[in-house]
């Protein structure tokens, strides 16, 4: 089984805003996962396209164009955790300031292979069933 990861760290977004978009493509093979994020309307599906996308890469580049495809590929954990604020003020009248919070997050993705075992399996059986009808015939 191949597993691959990546991670993109202080993503200047709110960790909630994330998930939202991250809830579309939880489970899914890669190729749909990119192809939802692709035309989703959110800010946040471009960083989770992005850190998708290198996953899928760095599988690939570990372990050859050869045995493993980015479409045999499944997204079985996206985690969004929350990062840093980062602490702003804003000026306002009679002297006061308000604090802003610009919130952070970081996204951690993890790919595996279990869509290719799958795959395999389904074969298999229209493969039996196959020959199961025509030895019916015979």
């Amino acid at each position: 089984m191949i597993e691959a990861r990546s991670k993109s760290k202080y993503v200047r977004m709110s960790a909630r805003k994330v998930r939202r978009v991250a809830e579309l493509v939880r489970g899914k093979m890669v190729q749909d996962a990119l192809d939802i994020l692709k035309f989703s309307q959110k800010r946040a599906a471009k960083p989770l396209h992005k850190t998708i996308k290198s996953a899928a890469s760095n599988a690939i580049a570990e372990m050859g164009s050869a045995k493993v495809k980015a479409e045999d590929m499944r997204v079985v954990e996206l985690k969004i955790d929350g990062g840093p604020i980062l602490p702003r003020i804003k000026f306002r009248s009679m002297g006061r300031v308000y604090r802003i919070k610009k919130r952070t997050c970081h996204v951690s993705v993890l790919l595996s292979d279990e869509g290719r075992a799958e795959r395999r399996e389904a074969a298999r059986t229209r493969k039996k069933g196959r020959r199961k009808a025509a030895a019916e015939e015979e």
